[in-house]
């Protein structure tokens, strides 16, 4: 067993253990994509693939129907599933994957939450239209912060 394996399996380890239902990371021509549902799946594939960011990682946002903290009349919130900092796009000067009043569908992505160098996508849980965007672009967020005030569709 090398230490490649090693580190692999630690990850899997975390993964396991943490809220998030699916991770990818890419690093040069090595590809790891782990999935949680009702059987946990695991790829790899070690041929090159074009991707945004040097590590990427989909994860499901929280919502709550009524929040006492919801700006717009208790309006549902997408809230920040991570400690981070908040980007309304993919790379600097690309538009925004969102505005006030765009409408988007469920596992659409949202917004990106970086981590300790690690680009989350944030994805909608539902369709939904946009109502408010909560935080600004660059701007620090906490764990379970809401991002966004959206209205069911």
């Amino acid at each position: 067993m090398n230490k490649q394996d090693l580190n692999i399996k630690e990850l899997i380890r975390i993964f396991d253990k943490s809220s998030m239902t699916k991770l990818k990371i890419t690093e040069g021509d090595f590809c790891i994509d782990i999935r949680k549902d009702s059987s946990s799946q695991i790829f790899t594939n070690e041929t090159p693939q074009i991707v945004q960011t040097a590590a990427h990682q989909a994860v499901s946002v929280k919502t709550q129907e009524e929040t006492p903290e919801s700006p717009k009349n208790n309006l549902p919130t997408f809230k920040s599933p991570m400690v981070g900092t908040f980007y309304k796009a993919p790379s600097p000067g690309a538009e925004a994957f969102v505005k006030i009043g765009s409408v988007v569908k469920k596992g659409q992505p949202i917004a990106i939450v970086e981590a300790m160098k690690i680009m989350n996508e944030i994805d909608a849980e539902f369709d939904c239209r946009i109502v408010d965007i909560l935080v600004e672009d660059g701007q620090p967020v906490e764990f379970d912060m809401p991002l966004f005030s959206v209205e069911k569709i």
